[in-house]
Formats: C-alpha cells, sequence, structure tokens
C-alpha cells in the first residue's frame, strides 16, 4: 500500500494543529510556520503534497509556489486563503497549484479535495513501478557498471522525456538496440501508446509503402476490399520504431521524409490526407554517412531522422560488464531450465573476458543459453559453453609472443610498441576480470594513466 506524506505550511498555530490532527491518522504529517523552513525541509524530504497558506509572513504563499514548482515539479500544491480573491487564485493556478480553499478551513471538503490530488499521484507512481519493473525485466542487456554504458542510460533518461524528438540508435549487431527503443518508449509520455516494429529488412520493397502508411479499397491488385490500416496509424500517439533503418529503399525514404516533416500521410491510393503524432525512433548497424556519400541514402532524411543520436557501444568496449552479464543470463537460464548452477568456473571467467565478442551481447547469451542447458554444474565450465582447447586463454597467448627479426627492408618500431603496450594493457584488464584500478596496479601505473592509455589504444 502507497503511504502519503504532506507538508502543512501556515503562520497560524490553531491552522497547523488543527489540520495536523484531523489528517495524521491517514498520512505523515509535517508542519511549518513559514515558507523558508518548508523549503529548507524539501532539499532533504519531498512530500506528495503540500498545504500552503497564501498570506505568510516573510515569503508570501505566491513566491513559495513558484519556488517549489520549479524546483520540484511533481509535488502537488493546494494553496490556503483567508479569503476568496479571484486574482489571486487564478494567479496559484497559473503557477502550478492543484486545487484551493478558503478559511475557515471545511474539512470535509478539503479531505475531498485532497483525496482526489493523492489518487493522482497515487496513479502516477503505480505507473512508475510498472515502468520500472519492465525496464528491470526486459532490458537485460544494460546491467553493467561500465562508464560508457551508465553514461549512454544517463542519457537516455533525458531525451526519452521528450514525445515527439527522433531518435537514431546506431551500433553494432547484437549490441541490444532494439531493446534501447523500447527503453525509450517506456520512460517517454507515449508509454501509454503502441510501440511498433518496422522491420525495414523484412517486408518486401514493393510493400513497404503500404504497410507504413496503409491502402484504401481497389489501391492496386489484391488490396483488401476494406482497406488497411498503415503501421503509422498503429504507432498513433506511440512511437514508430524503424529497424534495420539502412535498409530502407530510396523511394521509401523519400515518403518517410515527408511523414517527418509535419506527420502528414496519404494512404496508398487515397487522396485524403490524415495525420498522426508519434514519436520516431530509428536503429541501424549501417554507416548510414558512408551510404550518403554512395548515394544510397538521403542525407536530408539522415539528419531528420538523427536529432538525437544513441550510440550503443560493443561489448568489447565494456568488457568489464561481461562477468555481470554473464551470471544474470547464467540466473536466467538456469530457472528457465530448472538447473542449479552456483556460478562461473575461474576457467569459465578466463575464457569469457578472452574471447572477441563480435557478436556482442546476443553472442554472451547464446554462449550462456547453451553452456546451461548442456551442462551439468555446479558450475558452468568453458566445454559447456563450446569453448575446446584450441581456444587460446590468456596464459596460453603469452607463450607465443614472438619478436620480429630486422631485415635490410628495417621495421615499424612504433608498431611494435604499440602492439606491445596493447598486449600488457589488455591481458591486464582480463586478468582483472575488467577491474580498471587493478588492472593498473598489474602494471605498475597509476588508474589514470591506464585509462587513457586504454583508451587510446583502442
Amino acid at each position: 500500500m502507497i503511504s502519503f506524506s504532506i507538508y502543512i505550511v501556515d503562520d497560524e498555530e490553531i491552522i497547523r494543529e488543527g489540520l495536523t490532527m484531523a489528517l495524521e491518522e491517514n498520512y505523515n504529517i509535517k508542519s511549518f510556520l513559514n515558507a523558508e523552513s518548508a523549503l529548507k525541509a524539501l532539499q532533504t524530504d519531498l512530500p506528495d503534497l503540500v498545504l500552503l497558506d497564501i498570506g505568510l509572513p516573510g515569503m508570501s504563499g505566491i513566491d513559495a509556489i513558484s519556488k517549489i514548482k520549479k524546483r520540484y515539479p511533481e509535488i502537488l500544491i493546494i494553496m490556503i486563503s483567508a479569503y476568496e480573491d479571484i486574482e489571486t487564485v487564478i494567479s496559484t493556478m497559473k503557477l502550478g497549484a492543484y486545487d484551493y480553499v478558503v478559511k475557515p478551513i471545511q474539512m470535509d471538503g478539503l479531505e475531498v479535495t485532497i483525496c482526489n490530488a493523492l489518487e493522482t499521484i497515487r496513479l502516477r507512481k503505480e505507473v512508475q513501478a510498472l515502468q520500472k519493473q519492465y525496464l528491470k525485466e526486459n532490458l537485460p542487456c544494460f546491467i553493467g557498471e561500465s562508464d560508457t554504458i551508465q553514461n549512454m542510460m544517463d542519457f537516455l533518461d533525458k531525451v526519452a522525456k521528450s514525445p515527439s524528438t527522433p531518435i537514431l540508435i546506431t551500433g553494432e549487431t547484437g549490441t541490444g538496440k532494439e531493446l534501447i527503443a523500447s527503453s525509450i518508449h517506456h520512460r517517454s509520455p507515449n508509454y501509454k501508446g503502441n510501440l511498433i516494429t518496422v522491420n525495414c529488412a523484412a517486408i518486401p520493397e514493393d510493400l513497404i509503402e503500404s504497410e507504413i502508411f496503409g491502402y484504401v479499397k481497389g489501391a492496386f491488385s489484391g488490396a483488401d476490399i476494406s482497406g488497411k490500416k498503415g503501421l503509422v496509424e498503429d504507432a498513433s500517439n506511440g512511437t514508430l520504431f524503424f529497424d534495420e533503418l539502412g535498409d530502407l529503399s530510396l523511394e521509401a525514404q523519400a515518403k518517410l521524409l515527408r511523414f517527418l516533416e509535419n506527420g502528414e500521410f496519404y494512404k496508398v491510393g487515397s487522396t485524403k490526407k490524415q495525420k498522426i503524432q508519434t514519436r520516431v525512433v530509428s536503429a541501424t548497424n549501417k554507416n548510414l554517412e558512408k551510404m550518403i556519400e554512395n548515394g544510397l541514402f538521403r542525407k536530408d532524411l539522415y539528419f531528420r531522422l538523427g536529432v538525437i543520436k544513441i550510440e550503443v557501444p560493443s561489448l568489447n568496449e565494456r568488457r568489464n560488464d561481461i562477468i555481470l552479464l554473464a551470471d544474470s543470463f547464467l540466473n536466467e537460464f538456469s530457472q528457465k531450465f530448472n538447473k542449479t548452477f552456483t556460478g562461473l568456473s575461474s576457467q569459465a571467467i578466463t575464457y569469457l573476458m578472452n574471447h572477441n565478442w563480435t557478436g556482442n551481447v546476443r553472442e554472451l547469451k547464446n554462449f550462456i543459453e547453451r553452456g546451461v542447458l548442456i551442462g551439468e554444474g555446479p558450475e558452468l565450465m568453458p566445454l559447456d559453453m563450446g569453448f575446446n582447447e584450441n581456444s587460446q586463454t590468456l596464459e596460453q597467448k603469452s607463450s607465443s609472443i614472438v619478436f620480429s627479426p630486422i631485415t635490410s627492408e628495417g621495421i615499424d618500431l612504433l608498431q611494435i610498441q604499440r602492439n606491445l603496450e596493447k598486449f600488457y594493457i589488455d591481458g591486464a584488464f582480463q586478468i582483472a576480470k575488467g577491474n580498471e584500478s587493478k588492472a593498473a596496479k598489474l602494471l605498475n601505473i597509476n588508474h589514470h594513466t591506464y585509462r587513457y592509455r586504454r583508451k587510446k589504444l583502442q
């Protein structure tokens, strides 16, 4: 059950005590005799609702609501006035007041107003809880402590708040771009609408326009007798996600651009213009800038879709997240297949940290799923996941280091130095299981130097 807290801000002691006695049985109450003390308390403790007197000494209620709503917009405020001054009431409502009551306060009426206000908050909290639960259950690819993933998720939280700004997600295959699109939708004001995915690579070129925008009766041979809604309409007041954007034909790109400019479109075979509101998110693993140079992608569409760009890091760029992800997948598949794995073996950790993850998180997930399905436990072993004696460990690689001899043609000393440094920096990172601070100690250098050199070499 959700509990609610209420601040009472009034300079009259009898009002504060009376309201406290009437409300404390059902709510957590704190009272203040002026706005200044209430604002100070807000820095460490945020209530759900504030009962705020307009005629306070010092900072007035009008000034106080302005400051509170600016700093803490989610707090609901009910104004208390000694008399019903329409101009003052209008001013407070414009500043964001939920409602107002006039002294002498009628408790029956005030309690109804409070109940209505807190019902709004209850629904908001339930939605937020459901959103957090969804994200927790459906975004395992973004478990991690690496700076790259933390920075990306922080940025995602900010840009998701806009209901209409287009977002372009780029990254290698298997990094979880479709999950990022889902995360944007469920964090945005559009979460109540549908998340509709358009797989640009899966729809035949001659059907993509009718799939996206729909068609009317008789638009073409074989058209359904009643016509068909397009995916754009299904995404109204929601999110329209174009996956594999780089596979969209130039003709379809032109029609999509017109829609993006003003939200207007025509169904195939129709002369009636339609308009909808939706957030457009796109994703691709292709280099769109290179495609633009080769005439395969429209430059104007690229800039229209990429108002906000999110680049999803590869798993090789966030190697200190590998074991965290592997443990998460191990728990997931142990439950799915009714197995009792206790964890990863030390040998498995070595192989996982040493592997080049060209398939990214998807590849790692597949490795763990295979291992749990085949393995007997209690620990997951390299052979369970498909690693074999031909899969070199770090120690085996280190024993095979050779130095290039100097010939009459000369050698590239700088490149040899670079390769040697990269070997030891990567090796220390793997031995330290992704902990950069420990890796730096292994190489007898400070953490900042290690991080700088590793970033430069990658």
